[in-house]
């Protein structure tokens, strides 16, 4: 099978890619906006894989860039939720104009399947209860919220008018190897991060805010599952089904690697929704039980991973609980 991951050198990008590289039959096109961003992939060495260079673009050529390709992963997105709102015209053409182009040459390529990897941290707003089921009405704070329905909703429309077969994966806060920890996205990479750095961590608010949070490899199984199966249904939610506050995750970063962290409080933001954790009722009921792996396993698996790729030399005090150093 001919797969295309656009965006394919970030962090979920670089996951998924593996876990398609193990099939032999599976023949993978990394698309990113820099050759650059690939190097880590094409150290792999793999056979099946290749990296190509391309712009999210109105005018990208998406005909020629497409052809040949059965399944499509949309991981694309120009900008993050927490500054989505600043230029909001721009981004919508960028994300959901753009889009609509990509899906047009994918009725003239005739791929079979296109895979959206939406948001079930911002798509739902904060007007709701939690845990938030797929049904729940969708109203977004944020512009990059806004975004991604919106391309939900054309994907949509591309199945009604022209058959196009789709999936939406609404995620809600994954973490593990490959995620950069650099504080934009992802709580749990970039405290542990700091916390084996003995850096300090800052923290929006009072660590109050409750997020559902999903070690990468189980995200990965999740979104292959959605993809492989058959369903009446094309959109799911996919995160752990709780929720965790930041608070606790600070706290248990700090358990897991037995030290003491240097927090710091700043004032909370307006785009952070209070509460948001996913119902993934809906997936279990198809594909079965999801079976996370807990936070605290996930960030030790996290450790292990950055000390060994960024080279970090930890101080030998900071072991795991189960007693092995993370050298």
């Amino acid at each position: 099978m001919n797969i295309m991951l656009l965006s394919g050198a970030g962090f979920i990008g670089t996951n998924l890619m593996i876990a398609l590289a193990a099939d032999s039959r599976n023949r993978i096109t990394v698309v990113d906006t820099k050759l650059e961003y690939c190097m880590h992939i094409e150290e792999k060495g793999y056979e099946n894989v290749r990296c190509i260079e391309s712009q999210f673009l109105l005018e990208t050529d998406f005909e020629k860039l497409i052809e040949g390709q059965d399944v499509i992963y949309h991981l694309f997105s120009t900008t993050v939720p927490t500054t989505s709102n600043r230029h909001i015209s721009q981004e919508l053409m960028n994300n959901v104009v753009t889009t609509s182009n990509l899906l047009d040459a994918c009725i003239k390529r005739g791929v079979k399947k296109i895979v959206f990897l939406s948001s079930g941290g911002t798509v739902y707003g904060k007007e709701v209860g939690c845990p938030l089921k797929e049904e729940t009405p969708t109203k977004p704070i944020s512009s990059y919220g806004i975004q991604k329905i919106t391309v939900e909703k054309l994907l949509y429309l591309y199945q009604y008018m022209y058959g196009l077969d789709y999936r939406v994966v609404r995620l809600s806060n994954p973490y593990g190897p490959y995620q950069r920890p650099n504080g934009v996205l992802g709580a749990v990479s970039t405290f542990t991060y700091k916390a084996l750095k003995q850096e300090e961590i800052s923290v929006y608010g009072d660590g109050s805010i409750i997020r559902d949070f999903i070690y990468i490899d189980d995200a990965v199984r999740g979104i292959l599952n959605i993809v492989k199966g058959e369903s009446n249904h094309r959109t799911f939610n996919l995160g752990s089904g709780y929720g965790t506050s930041i608070e606790v995750v600070i706290n248990t970063i700090s358990e897991a690697l037995d030290i003491k962290l240097n927090v710091i409080h700043t004032p909370a933001r307006k785009v952070d929704v209070p509460i948001n954790f996913l119902d993934i009722s809906r997936y279990e009921e198809t594909y079965g039980k999801l079976n996370p792996i807990d936070l605290k396993e996930g960030i030790i698996k996290t450790a292990r991973f950055m000390t060994d790729y960024y080279e970090l030399k930890s101080p030998n005090s900071i072991k795991l609980k189960t007693g092995k150093s993370l050298i």
